[in-house]
């Protein structure tokens, strides 16, 4: 199963991901040009809009955040993340920002009408006890949506280039930093644990395409976290060159991971799927 394996204790922006690297945000972005109108139109149909105060998790470069002030036209949103640079090179009004490690016992940054993580929770342990926490977070009739990547195909589609590297990232992206996608399909039910109502949720799985955004995203993830992908032995320097090629070629035929969102409201007047 893709994301198997033993973990480290290494974290995300630490040993893969780094900040500080040239054109981190560059590939954070690109990511951001796949999945955002899909994340704005879940937070739009769930009544994100005037009056909301609104926790971004994991914030990024903050294009959600700033989308969420400018397009819904929500109050307030901060943006909490470990590392703040990114969101701090575009500031917006509404849009305030916080250094901070959502694991940590003490991280308790106030009560919001929405809680919004994307790719988080899947770089993390401990999946339930974070989504209690953001749970906790939220005013009755709030609103926690939640957003990790999810692999369909990877583990039964045929041995391609492509599905060679895939496989090698996961694995990889498990054994340096606990990556583990392969339980974000049981998303809806850590809501329900924690006591949530109305949960739902959707996939959104972008179609690769030579050049697309979501083909450059993963070139761009594959050669950031190289080192990890070959020392699995599942793929070698070569092979890897190789997959690069293929993504960007007519003959992929790959199916991407997608992003499996899931939501869940506090309270009797916790919003539907359409926000009614």
């Amino acid at each position: 199963m893709a994301g198997a394996g033993p973990r480290n204790e290494g974290r995300y922006g630490e040993r893969v991901f780094r900040p500080e690297e040239r054109g981190e945000d560059e590939r954070i972005d690109l990511g951001a040009l796949v999945y955002d109108d899909t994340t704005m139109a879940r937070l739009r149909q769930l009544g994100a809009g005037p009056g909301w105060t609104c926790l971004e998790v994991g914030a990024g470069t903050g294009t959600v955040a700033r989308r969420l002030l400018g397009e819904a036209g929500v109050d307030r949103v901060l943006a909490v993340d470990r590392d703040v640079r990114f969101l701090a090179a575009h500031p917006v009004p509404g849009l305030s920002t916080l250094q901070a490690d959502i694991t940590s016992e003490d991280f308790s940054p106030g009560s919001f009408r929405l809680v919004h993580a994307r790719f988080v929770l899947m770089h993390l342990p401990s999946a339930q006890q974070l989504v209690s926490r953001l749970a906790g977070l939220l005013v009755p009739g709030g609103v926690l949506v939640i957003s990790d990547a999810v692999d369909l195909t990877t583990d039964s589609a045929p041995v391609t280039p492509y599905t060679r590297a895939m496989r090698a990232m996961w694995q990889g992206l498990r054994d340096t930093i606990g990556t583990d996608v392969s339980q974000v399909p049981r998303r809806p039910e850590l809501l329900r644990a924690a006591g949530l109502e109305a949960v739902a949720a959707e996939i959104h799985v972008p179609p690769l395409l030579p050049g697309s955004p979501i083909s450059r995203f993963w070139a761009d993830t594959w050669g950031r976290a190289r080192a990890a992908m070959v020392a699995t032995g599942l793929i070698d320097d070569a092979g890897l060159d190789e997959a690069v090629r293929y993504l960007d070629s007519p003959e992929c035929t790959g199916l991407s991971p997608g992003m499996l969102t899931a939501w869940g409201g506090k309270g009797a007047a916790a919003p539907g799927p359409d926000g009614q």
